[in-house]
């Protein structure tokens, strides 16, 4: 809800010379649940092309898809057979072209998601490998090892799978008798690569220039932080060094991305290196971030945050000081495919985030998980930098966590033996129009039903639903995303933190726009201003109630 615009104000001279992606607004789409236009129940670019007016009128800057390439969907594209196709159920090649095409007509940029760490067992170089012999040029692409044991029953180390359990699968030779190991960080469908080899660096940078030539503005790079393994492969030690767990973080990640940077600055100054670095130590996340590696890194610090002032405080000023070191943007997320939707997990009891943590029967009150993430989204879309939004995240979505056992389809569900319900629950296909499924995901004389199910009761929460309702979430977001084009403090810059008490966040942006966020319980009265530009739920006695957010139009000082 809008109290009064602030005016159709120009950004200024620096801000338009500045890279797109310091203050970009960056929107996922995650291809299989955005838009149906086949019928066959998997979203698809059709689907997403004839959208593209919806991202556009939304306000935002660019669109980064996940994996799109051809891939067994053993891990929701994660596991990539061809970096240079297009999956069938996507689409084919000339379609991503246009897609990319159109969309920057609209004035959006394309982002590509390449997944380094590891490719499809399916993949021609692992079928080589697995018919080639031990010791062989097409395993070195790759970790093969013997075990250890009397008879190399055991995986080569005690290293775990991020998705649970081992991170090793021991093969079978032609014979028919047990083989070597390889290894695997994730599933057992995808193997790791041997970034050591001269081959696999070539073959990136090669991926690199195929899609920077057909357009693409940005490449989000999947687990950045895991390619480089220490040779030896050495169990974890509970205690190591900067630098040297034996496959997080390890100082020759550095060189690789000097690789990729010079790759991408080859063709100019407009293209964007992000990283997906989940990594505990801001000094080390920084290091990815010095100029000559890569552009931008997701800041997950932020959204693993509970809904706590203290805390979310202290992690926007180290978030700021620790890009400001290094002269890189500041990247904020509240949502992606891969965590719960803030919704439902604002309307927890512990509104942290943590993969560990994650079950089922954990109880929510959504209306109050509602109303945090509206507020968290003024928070997000006020601070400097740059801001990643997941589809649905616009209307309010909360996760779904009903979903039939036998319709889950994510890796960590199973390899937690059920335990994890898995990350199928945020990935539910977008509600467009209608009162009942597929809410306009697919055509009306649509045969197939959306992959995953949507639930019975998201009328309220589509597209059509919400248009022109002021008080809706879509409508918040649209006001947001405009105030914040037009505002010239918004986006890229510096912020001040205003005084407040202990549970509320202020900070001004310029002279003249405040935010402030109350966290606490309590009504509390506004700072003072000239008026509410946005507030994410109505004032109370003229006073900001608890879990609310407002965008203020305040006095420039003189």
């Amino acid at each position: 809800m809008i109290s009064e615009h602030a005016g159709q104000s120009s950004p200024s001279a620096s801000a338009e010379a500045a890279p797109w992606w310091r203050g970009a607004v960056i929107y996922e789409i995650y291809p299989r649940s955005f838009a149906d236009g086949s019928g066959d129940g998997t979203g698809d670019l059709a689907g997403v092309r004839a959208r593209l007016p919806y991202l556009r009128d939304l306000g935002i800057d660019a669109v980064w898809f996940t994996p799109w390439y051809p891939s067994p969907m053993a891990d929701g594209g994660y596991d990539v057979t061809d970096y240079r196709a297009i999956d069938p159920g996507f689409g084919d090649l000339r379609e991503a072209e246009l897609l990319i095409a159109e969309a920057r007509e609209m004035g959006i940029r394309t982002i590509v998601d390449v997944v380094p760490n590891h490719v499809s067992d399916q993949h021609p170089w692992f079928h080589e490998a697995l018919g080639s012999p031990a010791g062989s040029a097409a395993r070195g692409r790759f970790w093969f090892r013997p075990g250890r044991g009397a008879d190399g029953e055991l995986p080569p180390n005690a290293w775990v799978s991020e998705f649970g359990g081992p991170a090793w699968t021991r093969t079978t030779d032609p014979d028919g008798s047990p083989g070597e190991w390889y290894l695997h960080l994730f599933a057992p469908s995808q193997p790791d690569l041997n970034w050591g080899h001269p081959e696999v660096r070539e073959e990136h940078e090669d991926v690199l220039r195929f899609w920077f030539d057909r357009g693409v503005a940005g490449i989000r790079i999947d687990s950045a932080a895991l390619l480089v393994k220490d040779p030896k492969l050495p169990d974890v030690a509970t205690l190591h060094a900067p630098g040297e767990h034996p496959y997080v973080d390890r100082d020759e990640l550095q060189d690789i991305y000097r690789g990729w940077r010079a790759v991408a600055d080859s063709y100019g100054d407009d293209l964007a290196l992000i990283g997906e670095l989940w990594l505990p130590e801001a000094t080390r996340f920084a290091r990815y971030l010095r100029p000559g590696v890569l552009n931008s890194a997701f800041n997950f610090d932020f959204l693993v945050c509970p809904w706590d002032a203290d805390r979310l405080r202290a992690s926007i000023q180290q978030t700021t000081e620790v890009h400001a070191e290094v002269g890189a943007p500041t990247t904020w997320v509240l949502s992606n495919h891969d965590v719960t939707r803030p919704v439902t997990r604002y309307g927890r009891s512990d509104t942290s985030f943590s993969f560990e943590a994650k079950r089922y029967g954990t109880p929510t009150d959504l209306w109050l998980g509602l109303r945090r993430a509206r507020a968290a989204a003024l928070l997000t879309m006020a601070l400097p930098g740059c801001v990643y939004l997941y589809q649905g995240e616009e209307l309010g979505l909360p996760e779904v966590e009903d979903i039939p056992p036998g319709l889950l389809q994510d890796p960590m569900h199973f390899r937690s033996h059920g335990v994890d319900p898995g990350r199928d629950g945020c990935r539910v296909p977008m509600p467009w129009s209608g009162d009942t499924p597929p809410y306009g995901f697919s055509p009306d004389d649509a045969d197939d039903e959306p992959w995953l199910p949507q639930p019975a009761d998201w009328a309220g929460l589509t597209v059509e639903s919400q248009t022109g309702i002021p008080t809706s979430t879509l409508e918040l977001y649209r006001a947001a995303l405009r105030l914040r084009r037009d505002l010239p403090n918004l986006g890229d810059g510096p912020m001040t933190w205003l005084p407040s008490a202990p549970q509320v966040l202020a900070f001004a942006r310029g002279p003249d726009f405040a935010c402030v966020v109350n966290l606490g319980p309590d009504p509390v009265e506004l700072p003072a201003h000239d008026h509410v530009l946005l507030i994410s739920a109505a004032l109370k006695g003229g006073r900001l109630p608890a879990d609310t957010a407002a965008w203020l139009r305040i006095s420039a000082p003189g």
